[in-house]
């Protein structure tokens, strides 16, 4: 049993050891107004990466999740201003991330272009298109009731931390316990098999890439709120944080195999990362080259196990 959630287990390690140096050198961390810091802005991080979970489930990728988090940013401070309330807001920020996120699943699933090429592409498409559009100007002039949801600020937390428990724990029992769920795993391990099975793969790569758009246009919207103006260069970098949560947290990038606990764990690790550096005292730009070697070694640690595996099945065979 142990054995199934090795990588889970391994994150929960490296979390603890990070808290117990930080604890001991810099107690600060563990101050109730760093760690709600650290906690929101962690919450979008943590919507988007539900939705990469289920794409790289799939055998895909989508890198242009930051590119429609901006966009999906912008539209609902521009809904808002045209005098939609904020939640109305949310739901066309939705849309939009949903409008942009089946596109991607258009040219993947049914042109059948690789995500990467697809996703590249509409990632520098989207953000110089907002660039253009915009002229870089941010959104401002807000009516009172976009920014905290025109709450208080503690009242806001608790809704967009509510939201998020409950998208996680829909994401957790659904990849368990419901037929979609076994298609994004059957789709990712083997996609001839799962169509002898009576899956179709294409719809199924279609709607993650477009379930992924919603939850990146709701992040947007839970991020937005929490400032009174938005800036038309939100999201530089989200998927970079959001696909290394998704492969540290155990999903394989080749497909079929991956929890939302671990993605969870994933985005928990690599959120702490950041804000320990500062309190250690080191260089901040540190921060992405070890995002980096976190990846090339959760993704290392995988091919060998693979590996090894493979050599004791030929083996197993042989002696057969």
């Amino acid at each position: 049993m142990l054995s199934h959630h090795r990588r889970e287990i391994s994150l929960v390690l490296a979390i603890v050891a990070l808290s117990a140096v930080l604890a001991i050198v810099a107690p600060g961390f563990f101050t109730p107004g760093n760690l709600r810091d650290l906690l929101m802005a962690n919450m979008p991080v943590l919507i988007v990466a539900l939705g990469m979970t289920l794409v790289i489930l799939t055998g895909q990728i989508d890198i242009s999740v930051g590119s429609q988090f901006a966009i999906c940013s912008v539209a609902a401070g521009v809904f808002s201003k045209l005098g939609l309330p904020t939640p109305a807001a949310g739901v066309a920020a939705c849309a939009a991330g949903a409008l942009m996120g089946s596109i991607n699943g258009v040219l993947v699933a049914y042109v059948r272009i690789p995500s990467i090429v697809v996703t590249l592409a509409v990632m520098v498409a989207l953000r110089d298109g907002l660039r253009w559009i915009t002229q870089g100007a941010w959104v401002q002039d807000l009516p009172p009731s976009f920014q905290w949801f025109g709450a208080s600020q503690s009242a806001s937390e608790v809704v967009t931390i509510g939201a998020a428990l409950i998208l996680l724990t829909l994401a957790a029992w659904g990849l368990r316990n419901l037929a979609a769920g076994r298609a994004v795993y059957a789709t990712g391990s083997n996609e001839n098999a799962a169509r002898l099975a009576g899956i179709d793969p294409t719809r199924v790569v279609f709607c993650v890439f477009a379930l992924t758009g919603a939850l990146t246009g709701a992040a947007a919207l839970f991020n937005a709120v929490r400032f009174n103006q938005v800036p038309s260069n939100a999201g530089l970098g989200l998927e970079m944080q959001v696909i290394a949560a998704v492969i540290v947290g155990g999903t394989s990038v080749t497909g079929g195999r991956g929890t939302v606990a671990g993605t969870l764990l994933g985005v928990i690790l690599l959120g702490m990362i950041g804000p320990a550096l500062t309190f250690l005292g080191i260089n901040a730009y540190w921060e992405r080259a070890i995002q980096g070697g976190i990846i090339l070694a959760a993704v290392g640690g995988t091919g060998i196990r693979a590996c090894v595996s493979f050599g004791r099945a030929e083996i197993i065979g042989d002696r057969a």
